[in-house]
């Protein structure tokens, strides 16, 4: 068997520009913070005295761990604690965002479980989502009725789930690729 030299031997500029820099990269935009949209109030009403509120959870140090870490604090409902606590929380939307605030990975929560959305596949498609969250948030403004206003804007957020920042888009559908254990 006879190995050329490309077999065997990468050049440095290579080493540094494929495995390298793209990891110093990732590792400035880490610890990852977990957070929950939800709607909080102070009575059990779901209208009277609600209000959105986004959760703070926790930072982990890879997307993997930080959508393991986000599930398992939704399932044992552990959202929500704390001195600064709500009585009624109902979380929406898990968001996993990197250090400059970029999005990381995004779900919406139904039925104690967060659906992972896939990330935009392209500009084009990042700008109809933002054209049609913005519709969205239009119609929430001009309605008159509070729980149809917060619907369309829970709607525009689902939608904006998808608009996961472009340093993380391929890690994201790799990562929603993968089966999930349950």
């Amino acid at each position: 068997m006879i190995l050329s030299r490309h077999d065997t031997f990468r050049p440095i500029g290579q080493i540094l520009a494929i495995d390298v820099l793209p990891a110093l990269y990732r590792a400035q935009k880490l610890p990852l913070r977990i957070s929950c949209l939800g709607v909080a109030s102070t009575g059990a009403g779901d209208d009277a005295g609600s209000f959105d509120r986004m959760i703070p959870l926790g930072e982990c140090p890879s997307p993997e761990e930080a959508m393991r870490f986000a599930a398992l604090r939704l399932s044992r409902s552990d959202i929500c604690t704390g001195p600064d606590s709500f009585p009624h929380f109902r979380p929406r939307i898990m968001l996993i965002r990197d250090r400059d605030h970029g999005l990381v990975l995004a779900g919406e929560i139904r039925a104690s479980v967060i659906l992972w959305q896939q990330p935009v596949t392209s500009h084009a498609e990042a700008r109809r989502i933002v054209t049609e969250a913005s519709r969205l948030r239009g119609l929430a403004f001009r309605t008159s009725a509070p729980a149809e206003a917060r619907e369309l804007r829970y709607r525009a957020a689902v939608l904006e789930t998808r608009l996961v920042d472009p340093f993380w888009r391929e890690a994201a559908a790799d990562l929603l690729r993968l089966p999930q254990a349950a």
